[in-house]
């Protein structure tokens, strides 16, 4: 359970600064050893580093975002150009530190079109949710409207800019009516990114997520989500919203590989730094291409789908 916004503000917030000052002091030390000593605790620097930063850029966000609301701009589009810099310094210390390198693969017009977008990906190991909305923000210069878990409203930044900006925070078992209303008035500029599958994919959830489609006899898609081999079949409900709600927005499909393997704190020690580059695939269906009725809207989403997943086992 998620503690009310003003427990938040005087818990978290806090703790964010008591932790970047702990890192602070530690690092001289951390470095030295990690340094003069072994492989393994080189790659404790490389974590130490990246902390270091994470640290330091959210809690320069969190005081920005402070200073905007003394100034009364609390609700300024300022604020998405603090996340803009906050998120575009993450990703280039994790560059340069853990070698995190992307590759898109074909192309979309992410510029032109003067079309609202509706962004659907695939939701799979750890930092996807943050390279996704760099790309938005610096790539493709489009103001992100993302729904996100309602635990992410721990993390202090995130917390208090996504409140000040058009977001939305479910909790398990989604919030279809809430994501409709955040497609309402997409603008040319706008961006809202949902992750279908509902959470990280793992084969438990996987295997669960089929059950279910079959405990509420729909047989058709627990069949066609059991032959999918690398995704967990996506949850229509807010899509479908959103596509309501927003029936003049294109709407682009993301699929990548490279993160994938990396489900558990061990995988991301072994795996860091990355050897192989994050390859990630868009491709935009404009708004005419997408079917009206209900039933193949659902049947349209789930061959978009299998289209991620035969990607994604040939790119693996």
């Amino acid at each position: 359970m998620v503690p009310p916004p003003v427990v938040r503000r005087l818990v978290c917030t806090p703790v964010l600064f008591l932790l970047t000052l702990l890192v602070v002091l530690a690092f001289p030390v951390v470095w030295f050893f990690g340094t003069v000593f072994g492989r393994e605790r080189r790659r404790a620097v490389r974590f130490l580093w990246f902390a270091l930063a994470w640290g330091v850029r959210e809690s320069a966000a969190v005081v920005e975002c402070g200073w905007l609301w003394c100034t009364g701009r609390g609700h300024d589009e300022r604020h998405y150009d603090v996340i803009r810099r906050y998120v575009a310094g993450l990703y280039a210390v994790a560059g340069r530190r853990l070698g995190l390198r992307v590759e898109d693969e074909g192309s979309w017009d992410g510029t032109g079109g003067g079309r609202p977008l509706i962004v659907l990906s695939r939701h799979a190991g750890p930092g996807d949710a943050l390279i996704l909305v760099h790309h938005l923000l610096t790539g493709y210069r489009r103001r992100p409207r993302v729904v996100m878990k309602a635990e992410l409203q721990l993390d202090p930044c995130i917390d208090i800019a996504a409140h000040r900006m058009p977001n939305v925070f479910v909790k398990r078992g989604g919030a279809t009516e809430r994501i409709g209303r955040l497609a309402e008035g997409l603008g040319p500029r706008d961006a809202l990114l949902i992750f279908p599958e509902g959470g990280n994919f793992s084969p438990e959830r996987r295997y669960r997520a089929i059950r279910r489609l079959a405990r509420r006899h729909r047989r058709r898609d627990a069949v066609r989500a059991a032959r999918l081999r690398n995704l967990m079949p996506p949850r229509p409900g807010g899509v479908l919203a959103a596509i309501e709600a927003a029936p003049g927005a294109d709407v682009v499909f993301v699929a990548h590989v490279g993160l994938d393997h990396m489900a558990s704190v061990r995988d991301i020690w072994r795996r860091v730094p990355l050897a192989e580059p994050v390859r990630a695939r868009w491709w935009r269906i404009p708004a005419e291409e997408v079917p009206e009725e209900r039933e193949a809207r659902i049947n349209w989403l789930y061959a978009q789908w299998e289209r991620a997943d035969a990607w994604i086992t040939a790119n693996r």
